[in-house]
C-alpha cells in the first residue's frame, strides 16, 4: 500500500558565522561544526553549552536552536531561537515555525511562518505554511470527531443510566406491586382463617351446650318423678277402667242367678284378685 505525502517541511539549517570569538571557542565551534556535519548533535551541543559564559551571542543561541532540533528536543530549539534575535529574521521565523510545528502548536507555527513571509517571500515558507494549514484543519476534524464521538458516547451513557433508573423504577415499583398482592392474599387467608376460627368455636360452643343439656336431663329429678308419676296414674286408670267392667259383669250374673248381692270392696287390684278368688257364690 503506497503512502501519499500532501506535503512536507523543507528546512533550512546550518551553523552561523560567528563574528567575534577568542582561538579556544572558535576552536570548539569548529569542533561543534564538524560533529553537527557528522550528525553528531548532542555532541555538537555539549560542545556548544561549553562555551555559553564566554561567548553568549545571538549566533551560538541560533546555532544551538539548530542542533537541538536535530536532536529532536523541540522546545529547548524554541527557547534559543527566541534568544537568537539579531540574526536573519527571515530565517530565525522559518525555524520558530518549524519547531512550533513539530512540537504541536499549530497557532504560534503559522503565525511565525506568516511573519517569515512578510520580510521575505520564500517557496519553502509558502509551502511550509500550507502544510501547517492543512494540518491544523485536519486537528480539528480530528478533534470534531472526538468530541462528536464523546457527545455520542455520553448521550449514550445517559440514557443507559436513563435505562437502568427505569428498570430500577419499574422493579421497585413491580415489587411494591408484588407485596401489596402478597398482603391481600395474607389478609384473605388470615379472614378465611378467623371465620373458619370462629365457625369451629361456634359449632364447639353449640357441643359443649348440647352436652351440657343432655348432662342435665338426668340429673332432673323432679321431672323423673313427674314421668314416673303419669305412667302410674294411666296405670291405675287402666286398672280402675277393668274393676268396672268386672263389677257390670258381675252385677248382671247376679241379677239373673238371683244370688245373693256382696259388697265389692274396691282396693288394691291383689286384694281384688284374692276377693275374687273366693267365689261366694
Amino acid at each position: 500500500m503506497k503512502k501519499i505525502i500532501v506535503a512536507f517541511l523543507i528546512s533550512h539549517f546550518s551553523f552561523l558565522t560567528f563574528l567575534s570569538a577568542g582561538i579556544t571557542d572558535f576552536k570548539t565551534i569548529d569542533k561543534a561544526t564538524k560533529a553537527y556535519d557528522a550528525k553528531e548533535y548532542g555532541k555538537s551541543a555539549a560542545l556548544l553549552e561549553g562555551i555559553k559564559r564566554s561567548n553568549n551571542t545571538s549566533e551560538l543561541h541560533y546555532n544551538l536552536g539548530n542542533t537541538y532540533y536535530k536532536k529532536g528536543y523541540y522546545e529547548k530549539a524554541i527557547e534559543e531561537y527566541k534568544t537568537a534575535e539579531g540574526v536573519d529574521e527571515a530565517l530565525r521565523q522559518y525555524n520558530l515555525g518549524n519547531s512550533y510545528f513539530q512540537n504541536g502548536d499549530l497557532d504560534k507555527s503559522i503565525e511565525s511562518f506568516k511573519k517569515s513571509l512578510k520580510l521575505k517571500d520564500d517557496p519553502d515558507t509558502r509551502n511550509n505554511l500550507e502544510v501547517a494549514k492543512k494540518e491544523k484543519k485536519k486537528k480539528k476534524k480530528k478533534q470534531q470527531q472526538k468530541d462528536d464521538k464523546k457527545k455520542k458516547d455520553d448521550k449514550k451513557k445517559d440514557q443507559n443510566k436513563k435505562d437502568q433508573d427505569k428498570k430500577k423504577k419499574d422493579d421497585k415499583k413491580g415489587d411494591k406491586k408484588k407485596d401489596n398482592k402478597q398482603k391481600q392474599e395474607k389478609n384473605k387467608k388470615d379472614k378465611k382463617k378467623d371465620g373458619k376460627d370462629k365457625k369451629d368455636k361456634k359449632k364447639e360452643g353449640e357441643k359443649k351446650k348440647s352436652d351440657a343439656q343432655k348432662q342435665q336431663k338426668p340429673k332432673d329429678k323432679k321431672g323423673d318423678k313427674q314421668g314416673s308419676q303419669s305412667k302410674a296414674q294411666k296405670k291405675k286408670s287402666k286398672e280402675e277402667k277393668l274393676k268396672e267392667q268386672e263389677l257390670k259383669r258381675l252385677m248382671k250374673k247376679m241379677q239373673k242367678g238371683k244370688t245373693p248381692t256382696m259388697m265389692y270392696q274396691m282396693g288394691n287390684n291383689k286384694k281384688a284378685k284374692r276377693e275374687g278368688d273366693i267365689k261366694p257364690w
